[in-house]
């Protein structure tokens, strides 16, 4: 049974998440912390920490996310590249997302050795909001009961990304949602300048009522 890359991503993120559970030494290595980072110039941590989860739910809700809308992102790249030129530059765009959207914390926190984060935010997001992009009309259902449109989601993640990032106390890092949002969106803009006008073309005429 061929296994996507979406797949093998996830696979890889739960095997570090549980064993970073279970091994502290490793968690911590895996921590993105920007004062350590810039005293120990162990700038591995830009992708090691989109590979561990503060818990269970964490882990679930990110790869949940990641497996539908990172699917979407890498049938999109196979068709438009062919199937190894396409997994090999999803795979980038990944882990770029996990690298890129973490450098505005980095700056912002780098003399404070109190700020750590983990989590495939910047990833998930980007993933979440390319595929936005490419399909701003695909209903997306918040446990199967609320169901809306993508760009009206995206618009409420954003929202509730701001508001986590100023309270800034779970050891998530919302700044990378918001960064890898742009990321995603940035990435598909540049592969496919026409699915700016095919968004604003979908959306332009949406009646919520």
């Amino acid at each position: 049974m061929d296994i996507s890359a979406t797949v093998l991503i996830i696979i890889i993120t739960a095997i570090s998440s549980f064993y970073g559970w279970k091994n502290y030494g490793f968690l911590s290595r895996s921590m993105f912390n920007p004062y350590l980072i810039t005293r120990n110039k162990e700038f591995d941590r830009f992708i090691l920490s989109g590979f561990v989860h503060k818990d269970a739910m964490h882990l679930l809700f990110n790869m949940i996310t990641f497996y539908f809308f990172g699917s979407l992102v890498e049938q999109y790249l196979t068709y438009r590249f062919g199937f190894f030129p396409g997994v090999a530059i999803f795979i980038l765009f990944y882990l770029g997302a996990l690298a890129i959207s973490d450098i505005p914390t980095y700056l912002k926190h780098k003399s404070n050795p109190n700020y750590q984060a983990l989590g495939a935010s910047g990833g998930t997001a980007a993933a979440v909001f390319a595929s936005i992009i490419l399909m701003p009309m695909q209903d997306i259902c918040l446990f199967g009961i609320l169901c809306l449109p993508g760009f009206i989601l995206g618009i409420i993640f954003l929202g509730y990304s701001a508001i986590k990032s100023k309270q800034d106390n779970d050891s998530i890092n919302h700044d990378a949602h918001l960064f890898g949002a742009l990321f995603g969106i940035i990435f598909i803009l540049i592969l496919s300048p026409a699915s700016a006008v095919h968004f604003f073309n979908q959306v332009k005429n949406y009646s919520l009522f």
